[in-house]
């Protein structure tokens, strides 16, 4: 699994069932929240310890984790970007949600009731759709998006000022709220609120950006390069950290979430890490053995042994033929079709025929017709009774 696993960030073992996994999430939690632990690397850790619970919790995404490896779960690849506002950023499955975990199990911070974020605010996550072919969710493959969203000013840099430089808000004084007052019949009450000429930073730009109006962002569609790693299914969502909106001057950027849909193929259908395909043989094959040709998902052609005596849509495994993750390949299985020929040449009729003689059994002569039935008859006899 990798030095640094979610199983031991957790500091707990592969088999580890929910109750193990929620015990030793809560005692790292207390041990190492940002709160309490002053120690170096105190913060990176717990988030760390949060996102290996994030994963570790979820029966979905534990099954895909442990299926994949760590290293193709959590980082697969590199995505590139294309064009301005120089992000950088990762590339891998989603952790959406685990936040700060700690305070759904602990009820908000040690100071008592939920804290607020402190600083200029990081910028918007965005979630895109991408459809792809079977064969691109099995071995992989880079596809371009492109991506409209908000990335800062290269006139300003995303400061929003021309000289890179900020004054002190004259508004709220550089504090970021405003302070609102009102009486009423209970007694005084102070409202706060974000202050609305610097959007709660407490400074403005000494001579505002005349190319974004002071507000450090501009709207604006880039390509993305986004690397599937193989494995994917529907439903997945693979993380492009930074490739969001942009934040506030000195905040990051938010993530790109990408959702992931693969298209239907015409041969092969999914089955969890296995790959079903069909393939016909004629009642001679099924009743003495042979062998057949298949294809594989990449084109190739494998030789199958059709066993004697195989019944109608029995399935035949040929291992590590499926999905290709890092860990264990799934197996392709093959659906056998008997298929029964509805033009006999001579020799295959004469050859049939004396194959139903064999069971017992007498071939239908050719052009005769089947049977009226018992009501046709009476029909037929009470018109010849009027004639």
């Amino acid at each position: 699994m990798g030095p640094d696993s979610y199983y031991e960030i957790l500091g707990v073992s592969r088999n580890a069932d929910d109750k193990e996994i929620k015990k030793a999430y809560r005692n790292l939690a207390r041990k190492y929240h940002p709160d309490v632990c002053k120690e170096p690397g105190a913060e990176e850790r717990f988030k760390k310890i949060n996102e290996a619970y994030s994963v570790l919790s979820d029966p979905q995404k534990r099954a895909q984790y442990d299926r994949m490896g760590h290293e193709a779960y959590s980082n697969a690849s590199r995505g590139s970007y294309t064009g301005g506002g120089g992000f950088s950023g990762g590339f891998s499955a989603d952790f959406s949600g685990f936040g700060d975990i700690f305070e759904t199990f602990f009820g908000g911070g040690f100071g008592g009731g939920t804290r607020q974020r402190a600083g200029p605010r990081p910028g918007a996550d965005l979630l895109m759709k991408m459809e792809v072919t079977l064969e691109e969710a099995v071995f992989g493959a880079e596809k371009e998006i492109s991506l409209d969203h908000i990335e800062p000013c290269p006139a300003c840099d995303g400061s929003g000022s021309e000289t890179r430089k900020f004054t002190t808000c004259p508004t709220c004084g550089g504090s970021g709220q405003m302070r609102q007052a009102s009486q009423s019949i209970f007694g005084s009450f102070v409202r706060m609120s974000t202050c609305t000429a610097c959007g709660g930073r407490g400074k403005v730009p000494e001579s505002p950006c005349k190319t974004c109006g002071g507000s450090g962002h501009r709207r604006a569609r880039q390509t993305v390069k986004v690397k599937i790693p193989p494995g994917v299914d529907t439903g997945m969502r693979l993380r492009m950290e930074g490739y969001g909106d942009a934040g506030e001057y000195g905040a990051p950027s938010g993530d790109l979430y990408i959702e992931i849909s693969v298209a239907p193929h015409e041969k092969f259908t999914r089955r969890g890490d296995d790959l079903e395909t069909t393939v016909d043989i004629t009642p001679a094959q099924a009743a003495l053995g042979s062998r057949v040709e298949v294809q594989t998902i990449d084109g190739r052609t494998v030789v199958l042994d059709i066993p004697a005596g195989v019944q109608h849509n029995t399935g035949l495994r040929i291992p590590g033929e499926g999905v290709r993750w890092q860990t264990k390949p799934g197996d392709m299985l093959v659906r056998v079709r008997i298929v029964v020929p509805t033009r006999l040449t001579d020799e295959e009729r004469e050859l049939y025929g004396r194959l139903l003689e064999i069971e017992g059994h007498k071939p239908l002569a050719r052009g005769t017709k089947k049977g009226k039935g018992f009501f046709q008859d009476v029909v037929d006899k009470v018109k010849e009774s009027v004639k």
